[in-house]
């Protein structure tokens, strides 16, 4: 039996909106920003059986996010402004005529405006054997949940049909769930729509290298069954086959549109609801499209969240012009085109275009820098009168945000200095400030440099989130955030503002700030820096998540020298320290840790090696050598970290400090001893640093490397301090790093003795702790600093400041106080008890704690995530 609510003739018109992604939800903030919630009777039929989700943020769920975490929808807001929202309940038939909408409820409604926000549909190519057991799409959170069951039930290998930006994501859920993963992409190149022929060869490069095998320039012809009717391979146009045990078509999507077909509504020959600039159908000026499944004015379909946006405030602002016609026509707007500049991070790889990032322009010329060793590709597109017309970044996409404002202007500095990376040419301080005020900052919202100044000098905000809340800049995708922060912080400088710099809510005074007073008055308890130096309404409280760690860290770092607590678990020392500092192990997904011994230089003798291998045999543990020459044992149980390092004290290993914000290691080739290139014992002097430098707690973590030729074969030069042998002695580089944002190291000296090479190294590091921000790494300290790596060089070489003789004797303090923390708690039983997984009950183990069975080793069991759900008809109604 159907319900039905009247067509709106009384005093409160209806507005029906159909599908609630994050376009229909921008619509509904959108309605009621300009108060048409207030005036109209507002209700929205959803498909999916939750509300709104973002998802340009999908796969962050086998990150651990939960599908409450990705959700967009705020329910105060919902009920504040008295919307109907039925969830699960999609609209199934729409009589124009009688201006009606039926559910599949039953329930029949009645509008005056109609707004299609139904999104699109994943495209499944049709080939034999797409409907098989095993064959899925990646769409909605039912799809991962799909996925996840499958793949821990029934596979070990994956197969993607598709390598654009939904193709890499569901690539990267796969590589997240153990599987062996196939991209299969029928354009010569991945992403072929975003990044040209150098910057598919970058991103193959870097995807390639994480393990995962490609496969470009062919499609897919058939998907192959086994007896039992599930998935046991592909073959591909190539003639090649492909044994996979899954598959996930992510070929595109198109627009979702058979609503709109079967009312009557004019579509496009290729998909779409056909609109006019304000984004109402062609065929009936009642009803609305928006979003994924509108064929706009300019004869595109969109399928990014930003144009769906603007798509959404562009129907609402009509919406409200035709309801109060006798008022200001300012409100009203009008969607012709979207910029597709994106930015994104697929497989842990930034990715950006922005512009004409094809070089479709006539007459334009091309400013490129690759380096296949780091996986970065950078390439503008410059215009006849030196006009930034676009371009495309792969690997490192810092600047993105910067350049893409800049698109149709010159830029104040020359091209190649755009491109090229921190510590390869002449400084470039281009920043936000440089930008133009009619240039667009918050893409999704459609936000101007001059709108944010506005917010800061007209509306009173001195806070990021206040500008957020002010003009939406930042509260879409987020890439323009950290463009976002440091204009806020500008506009308030350039007004005499006093920007509170301060590490926290706690304490006002910078992380170096807080170091000096530490080290000037020799305060040992954070508590006695709290009371003390903490802002007024700080003073006898407990302290936040941010400065705890970061005194701790300080007190650490200096401890020898103001005759504090030398163990970090010691005292007041162990409540200041975060989950993997309060066990001394690394933190895995599953609630078990990683066991990580030191192994200095890489250089370890068979008798050590058995009794890794021993230890990991007799509990059960996975194991992996690492990027850093040692040996990773992940697995263990909090309860059984003190008896495996009680085993490993035993046989001289100590710990590696994987879990702090310390030194992790030196590696090294193996030099003159070995090597007949090698010019210098690399090996020694990387065991001499490692020790040296062991358990020195300092802002991030710090990795070094020993290079014993030019070869350069131990990557020094991507570290934060490496060292390069010469004929004459040592090269020492500093500010280097590999990692999702990588940077060559600066030549800080060259030519170094052991001596000299070593006493550099000390102050380098103890003027790094003494004035680097909490969690800064050395590269990103050294581009920060004013003078940069001159300034570096005038304090720990030159002298200039005066200071290098107390950076050497806090160092030397460092060395002679170091005790092993795994050595001193094994042998305490005051210590010992903190390792379990439940106070009151420290016999009993974690039982979420699980492991199955991989490649006759073991892997984390996750729990699957249980959600009140129903198998879907078809794909979601967005």
């Amino acid at each position: 039996m159907s319900t039905t609510a009247p067509v709106g003739t009384g005093p409160r018109p209806t507005i029906v909106l159909v599908g609630h992604g994050m376009v229909g939800q921008r619509f509904l903030e959108a309605l009621a920003e300009r108060g048409l919630t207030a005036t109209h009777r507002v209700v929205v039929l959803c498909e999916e059986p939750r509300p709104a989700y973002d998802r340009v943020q999908l796969t962050s769920y086998f990150s651990g996010r939960t599908p409450e975490e990705l959700s967009v929808t705020d329910m105060e807001f919902i009920e504040e402004h008295g919307i109907e929202l039925h969830i699960g309940d999609p609209a199934e038939t729409v009589d124009r005529a009688a201006r009606k909408v039926t559910a599949r409820s039953g329930l029949v409604l009645g509008y005056d405006t109609l707004v299609l926000a139904t999104g699109s549909f994943p495209f499944v190519p049709p080939v034999p054997g797409k409907d098989a057991d095993g064959c899925f799409v990646y769409r909605t959170i039912e799809d991962l949940l799909a996925i996840e069951e499958y793949a821990k039930a029934r596979a070990t290998t994956g197969a993607v049909v598709g390598g654009g930006l939904l193709g890499l994501e569901a690539a990267g859920a796969l590589k997240g769930l153990g599987l062996s993963t196939h991209i299969v992409e029928f354009a010569p190149r991945l992403m072929p729509v975003q990044v040209d022929e150098g910057g598919g060869a970058a991103l193959l490069r870097t995807i390639e290298n994480m393990g995962l095998t490609v496969h470009t320039g062919t499609g897919t012809q058939e998907v192959v069954t086994g007896d039992d009717g599930a998935v046991t391979g592909m073959k591909l146009s190539d003639g090649s086959t492909v044994a996979t045990d899954l598959v996930v078509f992510s070929a595109g999507v198109r627009p979702r549109d058979q609503l709109a077909r079967d009312c009557g509504l004019t579509v496009g020959e290729r998909g779409g609801i056909s609109v006019d600039d304000q984004c109402r159908t062609v065929s009936d000026q009642h009803v609305f499209a928006i979003g994924e499944c509108a064929l706009a004015s300019d004869g595109r379909v969109y399928g990014l969240v930003a144009p769906g946006y603007e798509m959404a405030e562009t129907a609402a602002a009509t919406i409200a012009a035709a309801a109060a016609p006798l008022t200001d026509t300012a409100d009203a707007a009008s969607f012709t085109g979207a910029d597709l500049s994106t930015k994104l991070k697929l497989l842990g790889v930034d990715v950006a275009s922005f512009g004409d990032a094809h070089g479709a322009a006539a007459d334009c010329l091309d400013v490129v820098y690759s380096d296949s060793r780091s996986g970065t590709y950078k390439k503008l597109v410059i215009g006849p009168g030196g006009e930034l017309l676009g371009g495309i970044l792969v690997g490192d996409a810092d600047a993105y945000g910067t350049l893409r404002a800049f698109t149709g202007s010159v830029p104040p500095i020359a091209p190649e200095q755009l491109v090229l990376p921190a510590g390869a040419g002449a400084p470039v301080q281009l920043g936000p400030s440089s930008l133009p005020d009619e240039a667009i900052i918050c893409s999704c919202h459609n936000v101007t440099k001059g709108a944010i100044r506005g917010a800061v000098t007209e509306h009173s905000c001195t806070t990021v989130p206040e500008v957020k809340k002010c003009t939406k800049a930042g509260t879409g995708c987020g890439s323009c955030v950290k463009v976002l922060g440091q204009l806020v912080t500008s506009e308030l400088e350039a007004s005499g503002v006093e920007v509170d710099k301060g590490l926290c809510g706690c304490f006002s005074q910078t992380r170096e700030e807080l170091y000096e007073i530490v080290l000037a008055l020799r305060i040992s308890s954070y508590r006695q820096l709290l009371d003390r130096y903490g802002r007024e309404d700080a003073r006898g409280g407990d302290g936040c998540e941010v400065c705890k760690p970061t005194v701790g860290s300080i007190v650490a770092s200096l401890a020898p020298t103001i005759g504090a607590e030398n163990y970090v678990l010691g005292g007041e020392q162990a409540a200041l320290q975060d989950t993997n500092d309060h066990f001394l192990a690394n933190l895995q997904k599953n609630g078990s840790y990683s066991i990580v011994p030191r192994i200095p230089g890489g250089e370890i003798t068979p008798e050590k090696l058995i009794v890794i291998g021993e230890v990991a045999r007799d509990f059960g543990l996975y194991t992996k050598i690492t990027g850093g020459q040692r040996i990773d044992m992940f697995g263990a149980r909090v309860e059984q970290l003190p008896l495996i390092w009680s085993r490993l004290v035993d046989a001289g290993f100590e710990s590696g400090h994987a879990y702090g914000k310390s030194l992790r290691t030196v590696k090294s080739c193996v030099g003159q001893t070995w090597c007949r290139y090698g010019v210098q014992d690399s090996v020694r002097m990387a065991i001499d640093l490692e020790l040296r430098y062991r358990g020195l707690r300092s802002p991030h973590k710090l990795k070094s490397a020993v290079s014993g030729c030019a070869r350069e074969c131990a990557e020094a030069q991507s570290k934060d301090f490496g060292i390069i042998a010469t004929a004459a002695g040592w090269n020492l580089y500093v500010g280097g790093n590999g990692g999702a944002t990588p940077r060559h190291a600066d030549l800080l000296a060259q030519d170094l003795s052991d001596s000299e090479l070593i006493r550099l190294i000390d102050r380098f590091l103890m003027f790094y702790i003494r004035t680097a921000d909490r969690l800064e790494r050395t590269s990103t300290w050294l581009e920060r600093l004013p003078g940069g790596l001159d300034h570096v060089r005038d304090v720990v070489v030159e002298d200039s400041l005066g200071i290098c003789e107390e950076l050497e004797s806090l160092m030397t303090a460092h060395v002679a106080a170091y005790r092993d923390e795994w050595a001193e708690t094994i042998n305490d039983p005051e210590k010992l008890s903190r390792f379990v997984s439940f106070v009151n009950a420290p016999d009993t183990p974690d039982p979420v704690v699980g492991f199955v069975p991989e490649r006759d080793q073991i892997k984390p069991d996750l729990p699957l995530l249980t959600i009140g759900t129903r198998p879907l008809e078809g794909s979601a109604q967005r």
